[in-house]
């Protein structure tokens, strides 16, 4: 990673070079993980595959607190073809009725997205939020219980804010906990280089692709976002 952002800002350097000076200065190398186990599995249903920015948002909730013990609840939305994260709210508590309003909000920003995919959280199977996903005519997948490989990009996302920004910071109040996220938020969708992505951000990859397509995906007709 330390070697592409160089890169990305024009310093002319090698990967070996960069290995080299970071095991020097003694810098923190994150543990090296097993390669985990994949479990033969009979699919639990029909999974569509994001084609396109908007197509599919994935929702997932994670937890921490503050230097007081207080819990604190993030809903982490990211879209499944960019990997932006569109959101991460912050607070002590989140409802169905406070999803929705952050839906709606991004809805008003980004267009409705076709399908929502999501486990099974009480938040998240309430009737308030089913009643508005059928008037906003948008679909939901729920996966499996105990099933989290079944919604892969928002839970590497989690692992990801999980390493880099909630085991290292201590938040002193719940502003400050909104406040470091959002800005930790901004650096991941703007100027972190993702692989799986080509070494591009996820703001890169929803900017290119709309000037590739030369239309906003809000302004698809119901049937092209059916076909697609």
């Amino acid at each position: 990673m330390a070697f592409r952002l160089l890169r990305r800002e024009r310093w002319q350097v090698n990967r070996k070079r960069v290995q080299r000076l970071w095991r020097d200065e003694g810098l923190k190398r994150p543990p090296q993980r097993p390669r985990k186990r994949r479990r033969v599995r009979v699919e639990s249903g029909w999974r569509l595959a994001a084609s396109m920015p908007n197509h599919v948002w994935a929702i997932d909730f994670e937890f921490d607190e503050t230097a007081d013990g207080r819990r604190l609840k993030l809903a982490n939305i990211v879209d499944e073809f960019t990997r932006e994260a569109l959101v991460m709210r912050v607070a002590r508590t989140c409802t169905a009725e406070d999803l929705i309003v952050e839906l709606e909000r991004l809805v008003g920003e980004y267009g409705a997205p076709c399908l929502l995919r999501c486990d099974n959280g009480p938040e998240l199977i309430a009737d308030a939020l089913r009643d508005w996903c059928r008037l906003s005519r948008i679909g939901v997948s729920y996966i499996e219980a105990g099933s989290p490989w079944e919604n892969p990009y928002v839970e590497s996302f989690n692992g990801r804010a999980r390493d880099e920004l909630l085991n290292i910071e201590e938040f002193a109040t719940l502003l400050e906990a909104q406040v470091v996220t959002e800005v930790w938020r901004v650096e991941y969708n703007t100027y972190r280089p993702h692989g799986a992505l080509g070494g591009l951000t996820p703001a890169e990859v929803r900017a290119t692709w709309q000037t590739e397509h030369q239309f906003p995906y809000s302004r698809m007709t119901e049937e092209d976002r059916v076909l697609s």
